[in-house]
């Protein structure tokens, strides 16, 4: 496997374990009533369709990590990384898919927050198994 292949499948896969923390991130604050309690009408239920499919789109913007920003700084690459699947779900999957309006507001007001922490949350533990993934051993 090339160096260039390596990295894809290492985005691929360290993204689909963001998609799993920002799932289980959101299936945690919903089972909490935490989403409830400031607003967001969103509670899913923990399945395995649920996590497959965070898993799926958490892998493919997991390419996002390819790009040559921020060198040296993952977990900060990681937040501003988190903007862009942010922005696609506010104005995009919200409105176009789920049918809640323009950045979610039918499901409630707090639905940008939420989008902008649990996509905060995929950022950061993608960039975390990216660095696991990477690290050389001493030979």
């Amino acid at each position: 496997m090339t160096g260039s292949q390596r990295n894809i499948v290492n985005c691929l896969l360290a993204g689909a374990v963001g998609g799993l923390a920002n799932g289980l991130a959101l299936w945690l604050l919903g089972a909490l009533a935490v989403t409830t309690a400031l607003g967001f009408r969103m509670t899913p239920m923990l399945s395995p369709m649920f996590l497959l499919n965070r898993a799926f789109w958490g892998g493919l913007w997991g390419l996002v990590f390819l790009l040559p920003l921020l060198p040296g700084r993952p977990y900060l690459k990681g937040l501003v990384l988190s903007l862009l699947p942010s922005l696609v779900m506010l104005v995009v999957v919200f409105p176009f898919r789920f049918n809640a309006g323009m950045f979610g507001l039918g499901l409630g007001s707090s639905a940008p927050l939420f989008v902008l922490v649990l996509n905060a949350v995929w950022g950061l533990a993608t960039a975390w198994t990216l660095l696991q993934l990477t690290r050389r051993s001493p030979v």
